[in-house]
């Protein structure tokens, strides 16, 4: 495997593995860092391969290819997080700088882990069990009543691998195949929260740490269709507490780069914590234009461990829209249409093919009025895709 190109002036690779969307966004950033990206893809025209000089193909899972590709490098991060942690042990053992690594990269792997490390630091948490069997199930809806919200352990995103069950019968083909794979089931009490919302952070090596507003998350059947940064009417010591979970999380967990912490708010104000994402997250795709330093640079500087830039919000409101896949795939007319309406807004495409459901790219829009950006961005994304004609 040919080793990327280095720029002059003892300027790092960062190395990237998983060429999707959130690889290719580093591109920008690094160009203007001076530092050179190096990505492992999964197919000459991932995502990130279109963006990135460099950008081998190569599996993820298999530790020589892991091996191969990292020697080029000077550190290593991750576009998703699904490579094996026997892995990243073993570019440890080559002296490869891994961020994050693998034992707090586990905790965003594997959602039973999480929550035995949470609920172990006194971090709230839904109630929770692991269920192998049907006895399991019902002992833990006689505690917390139904429904009961079932998640896969590990793999699942975007609603996927989460299922709300109203009964024992609900969950049997799940039980069986979590019995094929030799792993429980993660079942939680069905929170009766108000919205989402999120925190996005960054963490050095050295410990430095920065985090950007909360923002509220909009879902739309499993899917973050709608970011809003800051989220609306959060109160300033909501808003305090909420990040000081993600710091402490951060913290505790040794978490180098981007950590998103995805909560549940619940009508009294408080918060508790919904999932864990350790890499730049969709929740933080509006600090690409709405901040004084966006989430993919941000990213870089702390994995490099760099100084920190500011998170700062340029504009009192940003609001981000995803564009999904619908029936139309070719883009480009309906890109052009909403940037000749709105020049105003920022539209981000991430290069894939159109597939029904998927996400292929996002807007941004900052201003003072939230009600006429949310209505201009959720505008530009239903374009795009082709839901609205005019």
């Amino acid at each position: 495997m040919s080793e990327p190109q280095r720029a002059p002036g003892g300027f790092p690779v960062v190395g990237i593995i998983g060429g999707g969307q959130l690889a290719r966004m580093c591109a920008g950033p690094a160009v203007e860092l001076g530092i050179t990206l190096s990505v492992l893809t999964e197919a000459p025209d991932a995502s990130a391969a279109l963006a990135v000089p460099s950008a081998p193909v190569g599996a993820h899972t298999d530790v020589e290819t892991v091996r191969a590709f990292a020697r080029g490098c000077d550190v290593v991060t991750f576009d998703h997080e699904h490579v094996p942690t026997a892995v990243l042990d073993a570019l440890l053992e080559d002296g490869v700088a891994v961020r994050p690594g693998p034992q707090a990269l586990l905790h965003a792997q594997d959602k039973l882990v999480m929550r035995e490390a949470l609920t172990a630091a006194g971090v709230p948490c839904p109630r929770w069990a692991a269920a192998s069997t049907a006895e399991d199930v019902t002992d833990f809806a006689a505690e917390v009543g139904w429904p009961l919200v079932a998640k896969t352990p590990r793999g699942g995103y975007d609603g996927k691998g989460v299922l709300v069950a109203h009964g024992v019968a609900d969950l049997e083909d799940w039980l069986a195949r979590a019995a094929d794979r030799g792993e429980p089931l993660l079942l939680e009490e069905a929170v009766p929260f108000v919205r989402e919302v999120a925190v996005l952070l960054a963490r050095s090596p050295s410990g430095q740490a920065a985090a950007w507003p909360v923002v509220e998350t909009v879902q739309t059947e499993g899917i973050c269709t709608e970011v809003i940064a800051p989220a609306p009417g959060l109160s300033e010591e909501a808003a305090r507490r909420a990040t000081a979970i993600g710091l402490d999380v951060a913290a505790m967990l040794e978490v180098t780069g981007v950590m998103a912490v995805e909560l549940f708010q619940l009508e009294d104000g408080s918060v508790v914590v919904n999932e864990l994402a350790m890499r730049p997250h969709n929740s933080g795709h509006w600090s690409m234009d709405g901040a004084v330093t966006g989430q993919f640079e941000q990213h870089l500087r702390a994995v490099l461990d760099l100084p920190l830039g500011s998170p700062r919000p340029r504009a009192p409101w940003t609001v981000m829209g995803n564009v999904l896949g619908g029936d139309h795939p070719e883009l480009y007319p309906t890109y052009r249409h909403v940037m000749a309406r709105d020049p105003e807004l920022k539209v981000h495409l991430y290069g894939k093919g159109v597939r029904p459901g998927r996400k292929i790219g996002h807007v941004n829009v900052s201003g003072e009025d939230l009600a006429d950006l949310r209505e201009r961005a959720r505008h530009a994304a239903d374009y795009i895709e082709g839901a609205v004609l005019e």
